[in-house]
């Protein structure tokens, strides 16, 4: 799949158990891993981009999570702990010049979006 978006800064809203790192590993294993594929696609971000991670952990958890993202030199500005197990809705307006301002991707459960890839252009 290939997104095209504009060239301007953008907020990536991103799950983090089952997408970036095996779900519930932090439970099942006591340590998180990477997903395949999650380095190269978050290598995709822009500096000058945000990256939100929201998670259904308990707020408990947010030393071992933080440290372990830190230690593997994963990115972030912001982390949403404690969020509910049912469905993130984003909802955004659209540009008056019709420039799309939200996207969704689904992924199959602990495989991480891979196959995404986004292109930047002057949009």
């Amino acid at each position: 799949m290939v997104i095209e978006m504009s060239a301007m800064p953008k907020t990536w809203i991103l799950d983090l158990d089952g997408t970036i790192v095996r779900h519930n590993g932090y439970k099942i294993d006591g340590k998180d891993s990477l997903l395949e594929g999650a380095e190269r696609f978050l290598s995709q971000i822009q500096e000058e981009d945000t990256v939100i991670f929201v998670t259904s952990r308990k707020t408990e958890f947010k030393e071992i999570t933080e440290s372990f993202l830190r230690e593997n030199k994963i990115r972030f500005d912001h982390i949403i702990y404690d969020i509910p197990y049912g469905e993130r809705i984003l909802v955004n307006d659209r540009k008056p010049s019709g420039l799309q301002m939200a996207y969704a991707v689904n992924v199959d459960r602990d495989t991480t979006a891979q196959t995404v890839v986004i292109r930047n252009s002057e949009l």
